[in-house]
């Protein structure tokens, strides 16, 4: 099979989220509001976080990761996808779909890892809080986001190289929104079970794990909350974890039911919907989540502001 072969495909066209044009052009305006509430949601915290002081704590140090994160992995597909709701013919060259899966796998493995990591983060802060100054160090923390960045990286070496090894010979026409590997897949020429099975281990490593670890961690900062004698502090924790809770359920349940399915041959509207989860709404969900509620935060901002 010559390099030629492999890649005969040389562009692909996406159906979209819907062909109706008057339904298209609200989900402009929507998907238009959700992208700048990402990058000005995302941008103010690293900005605050980077200028104040008082945010230079292991929790922030991972929350300016992620959001960084979220910018690359909106930007990676929101801004294409608007230009597409404007124009009849929804297309995007070999190459251009390549880039597009090797970034939004780094950022969205590497996001998985970090939602992880900050989960530890929080269980020492509340379970051993004596302690937690001498284990979060600063050396700590940049080796575990790293760390996150390091294994994003390689999930997505694997998964593209399996993705993109396939051969593209028939349809061109890909029933999504953006590329991404379960989509793409149904338009191989080849069988898939090897690249199915490739992206299904790294979906226990990079989803599964993760997943796991958090559900643990925030097992025992619940246990040791109920513990607590003040009727204030158990509240201020219950609603940070419930809140974190939520977007853990939203980003990884939605990553789990696109990633570690059995590949069907057909895309359908529900697959298209549970992918605008991951790539749209979380990101612009992190900050508000995260950080905007952190008085830490609200503080700053009004810092900033005062000056």
């Amino acid at each position: 099979m010559g390099e030629h072969n492999r890649t005969s495909v040389i562009e692909f066209i996406f159906l979209g989220l819907s062909q109706d044009p008057q339904t298209q052009v609200l989900l402009f305006f929507l998907f238009l509001l959700i992208y700048l509430l990402t990058v000005l949601g995302n941008l103010l915290i690293i900005v605050l976080i980077h200028s104040d002081p008082r945010l230079h704590t292991p929790m922030y140090f991972f929350l300016r990761n992620l959001s960084f994160a979220d910018l690359c992995f909106s930007t990676t597909t929101v801004p294409q996808v608007l230009v597409h709701f404007l124009v009849k013919r929804k297309t995007i060259s070999f190459a251009g779909c390549s880039t597009q899966i090797v970034v939004l796998l780094l950022v969205g493995c590497t996001e998985c890892a970090l939602l992880a990591v900050m989960s530890y983060d929080r269980y020492v802060a509340v379970c051993k809080p004596l302690h937690y100054s001498n284990i979060m160090t600063h050396w700590v923390c940049v080796q575990l986001a790293a760390g996150s960045w390091a294994s994003g990286t390689f999930v997505s070496l694997i998964d593209t190289t399996f993705t993109l090894h396939l051969p593209y010979r028939g349809s061109n026409v890909i029933n999504h929104f953006f590329c991404e590997p379960p989509a793409l897949l149904k338009l191989a020429s080849a069988d898939t079970y090897s690249t199915e099975m490739a992206i299904f281990a790294m979906g226990v490593i990079i989803l599964l794990a993760p997943v796991s670890l958090i559900l643990i961690s925030y097992w025992n900062i619940i246990s040791t909350v109920i513990q607590m004698q003040s009727v204030e502090g158990r509240l201020k924790v219950f609603s940070t974890c419930g809140s974190h809770l939520i977007v853990v359920v939203l980003f990884y349940g939605s990553g789990i039911f696109a990633y570690m399915r059995p590949n069907s041959k057909i895309m359908n509207e529900k697959d298209k919907i549970i992918s605008v989860f991951y790539s749209a709404v979380t990101p612009m969900l992190n900050p508000i989540i995260y950080s905007l509620r952190n008085k830490d935060v609200k503080g700053a901002l009004r810092r900033i502001t005062a000056k």
